[in-house]
């Protein structure tokens, strides 16, 4: 079975923290843009909610991909993407049913969560969030 972010909503307190560690760990720049997670601000509720890819066991980004830029991690399990292969064609955006695959413009490619695939810490957003 793969490993996944599992998340504690109750605990998030929209710092933004996840965000910035994963663009700095994956593009170098703070921005929360640049992120693979993102933070969903329900205002209505006062709760901030944390979402990720769910790295699917029947993932459908990577089936939908027609140039097979989305593989499975022997190491993790995770749904990777390589960014080399990925031709920004945004078949797995929508394929995606929770709206995790992300298209960025200025890359021309799209961005998924692939747990910091090769980082020899893991996942960084969870070792940036201070309520743990």
């Amino acid at each position: 079975m793969a490993k996944a972010l599992n998340f504690i909503i109750e605990k998030c307190t929209g710092c933004h923290q996840c965000e910035l560690a994963c663009s700095a760990v994956h593009t170098g720049a703070f921005n929360v843009e640049l992120s693979r997670i993102r933070i969903f601000i329900m205002e209505d509720e006062n709760k901030n909610v944390p979402y990720a890819c769910l790295q699917c066991e029947e993932a459908w980004c990577m089936h939908a991909c027609p140039v097979e830029a989305i593989i499975e991690s022997t190491e993790t399990g995770a749904k990777v993407l390589l960014d080399d292969v990925c031709v920004g064609c945004k078949v797995c955006t929508i394929a995606c049913p929770y709206g995790t695959v992300v298209y960025h413009p200025d890359s021309g490619k799209v961005v998924k969560c692939d747990l910091c695939e090769g980082h020899e810490e893991g996942p960084y957003c969870v070792s940036s969030w201070p309520s743990r």
